[in-house]
This record gives structure tokens, sequence and C-alpha cells, in this order.
């Protein structure tokens, strides 16, 4: 068989080595603390349950239109003008398979082969890889916590060059849980806009703050392409919903696109997340927000006492990026000794770029305070031999 040269470039998660040796260990009657997986531990809000078993009891499952339910873009567009104070119409909202069909169907519209893409250095693996498979050329911009590991638009002026098309930015970011301050993200899109290129924001982590909430990247501009998700604020994550905003001129070629690449999103997962916006849900979801923050304001305090530094606090996601450089000059050694001898599971640095990834590990704390604690006594075993 003769498969595609692109291929080649494509790499898989190292996190899903640690994962089967944690799955096989799981097998053998190890009791395994995950910390490596990016997936709310909370359940699908009821709410949502109900709304999609009343759709699947009609016995009615058909395609919907390809850019999505309408009453469900109208719904998200009231979203933006609730929660941001932002009009967007419902026609440049389009329902996608996850977040990553959004990617896909924005990089479908944006690149030609051998575009260059900018994008953060440590960031999430997937970006490059989308960039690849249609032929454009990642380009990993290294950052640290001067920046809180983000892209700013002194950063980007710094690496744009004559290839340059856009770039990709996510804020909460992952792996870090940064995020861009108001200030830097509008300097960035007029820095973009500026020299005529494309910004992908993926804001799928939007929600999930716990200083001040985030803007999103269509305040400054309405030329912006966003990314957002049922999955993570939402907590619908094996339901493969998200969507994306496309400029107002895009519109016919996004549905296009939509019709060819996945003819629709799943119909069960559009008339479940319709329940996503009522006011009983949100109300859930900001508990389940307070959550989050109580276990990652405990994490980051015992991994400084175990001997992590962590040069930024993460303000959004269910991540701390902790530097391990103390304790080991190998985070992958390092994350599969650990497992092997205390079951916890963590995501080596080398998932999320070049830059320094051996002496960085991802901690993500979607589990319970309790197993977290757990964990955390397990690994000050492990450091203190």
């Amino acid at each position: 068989m003769n498969y595609s040269d692109r291929l080649a470039d494509i790499q898989p998660f190292f996190v899903m080595e640690v994962l089967s040796r944690a799955k096989a260990l799981e097998r053998e009657g190890r009791d395994i603390i995950h910390l490596e997986i990016g997936e709310p531990d909370f359940p699908t809000p009821p709410l949502v349950v109900e709304r999609a078993t009343e759709f699947l009891r009609r016995g009615e499952v058909r395609y919907t239109p390809a850019a999505g339910l309408p009453e469900l873009r109208e719904a998200i567009a009231k979203y933006y003008l609730d929660r941001y104070g932002v009009r967007v119409a419902s026609e440049r909202i389009f329902v996608t398979p996850g977040a990553s069909g959004a990617f896909l169907l924005a990089m479908g519209l944006l690149l030609n082969p051998g575009d260059k893409v900018l994008l953060a250095d440590p960031g999430y693996p997937c970006y490059a890889n989308f960039v690849r498979l249609y032929g454009g050329t990642p380009a990993l911009v290294p950052v640290g916590a001067e920046s809180r590991f983000h892209v700013n638009s002194e950063i980007l002026a710094a690496h744009w060059d004559d290839r340059t098309k856009g770039a990709v930015i996510a804020s909460p970011s992952n792996p870090t849980g940064t995020v861009l301050y108001p200030e830097e993200l509008n300097a960035l899109v007029d820095e973009i806009e500026r020299r005529s290129g494309f910004l992908i924001a993926d804001e799928i982590y939007h929600g999930l703050e716990y200083e001040k909430p985030s803007p999103t990247a269509l305040t400054y501009s309405d030329r912006v392409f966003v990314v957002n998700s049922f999955s993570k604020y939402f907590g619908m994550t094996g339901w493969r919903l998200g969507w994306l905003v496309v400029p107002a001129d895009s519109i016919d070629n996004a549905e296009k696109l939509a019709q060819n690449m996945f003819i629709s999103a799943p119909a069960p997962s559009q008339y479940g997340a319709l329940a996503s916006f009522k006011e009983e849900n949100l109300q859930e979801l900001e508990r389940r927000r307070r959550v989050f923050q109580d276990r990652r304001d405990y994490l980051c305090d015992q991994l400084r006492k175990i001997g992590f530094s962590l040069n930024t606090i993460p303000s959004g996601a269910f991540y701390v990026y902790a530097g391990c450089s103390r304790l080991t000059s190998n985070s992958l050694d390092f994350a599969m000794g650990l497992l092997e001898k205390t079951g916890v599971a963590l995501t080596p640095g080398k998932d999320f770029g070049k830059n320094s990834p051996e002496t960085h590990l991802r901690f993500s704390y979607a589990v319970t305070l309790a197993r977290l604690a757990d964990a955390l006594s397990r690994i000050r075993r492990f450091v203190q031999g």
C-alpha cells in the first residue's frame, strides 16, 4: 500500500503511549489516577441528556442542514450577545463534528500548499497536523513565561515573513491554561489585519476562566475565524459537537465545504446542545467552574511544595504546565516511571512542541480533589525515592 507522503510528518500523541500503558495496568488490577486526559470528569449536564433523549424517542434522527440546526445557530448567536456583548449573525455560525471539524473547515477555507502558519510552542499538537494535512507549513514559535506562553503582537511581527499567511492562537490555552489579556488580543488582531493575514482563534476553553472572563476575538474584528466547542465548558466531550464562526464573505464557501466534508454534525448532539444555554444549565456549569478553580489552587500549591516550578499560574482550562527540571532531565522517562511505580498518569511535554519539552509535564485537574490529593501523595513519595 502506498500511503500519502504527508503521513510521515504527522506524529501520534506521546500521551497515548502513557495512556496505553495505564490501561494495561488497570487491566492488571492497578489503581490508576488519570491526570493525563484533557476531558472534564463531570457527567453530561442532565438537561442536555433530557433534550437529546426526547429527540431520540421521536425516532426521526435525520441529517440536519450542513451548517447546523437553525435554532442551534441562533442560540449560539444569542450566547455571543449575552456573554460578550457581540452581535454575530447566525448565518456566520457553522456547527461542526467537534472543534476538530471546525479547524478542518477553517483551514480548508484558508490554506494553499506551502502557506506558512504561526503557532505557539508549546501548543496543542493537532494545530500543526491540521496545517500539514492541507499542505501548509506549521511554523512553531518558541514562547515562554514572559508572554505567558502566547504569541503576542510583537512576537508575531518578529516571526512573520513573506510566506506567512496567518496564525492560530488559543486562549485559554492547552497545555498552559494561560490567557491573552484583552489589550494583547486586540493588538494581535490589529497586527494580523495590518498584514492582511488570517487569524484562527481557539476559544474552546472559554467559560473555564478563574480571574476575569476572556473576550472573544470577535470583539475586535468580524474578519477572524473563531472555533468553539460544547466539549469543555459545556461538558459534552463524547457528543462531538463544535462550531466555527466565519466572516460574512466566507459563508457560501464554508457551506460548500461543510456539505462535502461531513454532511452535518450529529443530530442528537445538536438537539441536546439546545439545552446548554438554558439558565438552569448555565448555573450548573458555573458551579462546575468553581470546582475546577478550587482544584487548580490546590494543585498549584502542592506542586510547588514537591519541587515543580510554575512560572505562570494558569488562568483557565484545567491544566497546569509545570517545569520539572529540578526533578528530571527527561519528562517522558519521568512520566513512564511515575506511572509504573505509583499509578499516576501525566502528559510529557514532548506532546506540545520542541520548546524545552523534556523539562515540562502537563497535569490535568479534571479529577476530584480527593483523587488529586492521592495523586500528589504518590508523586511526593516517588520524588523522594
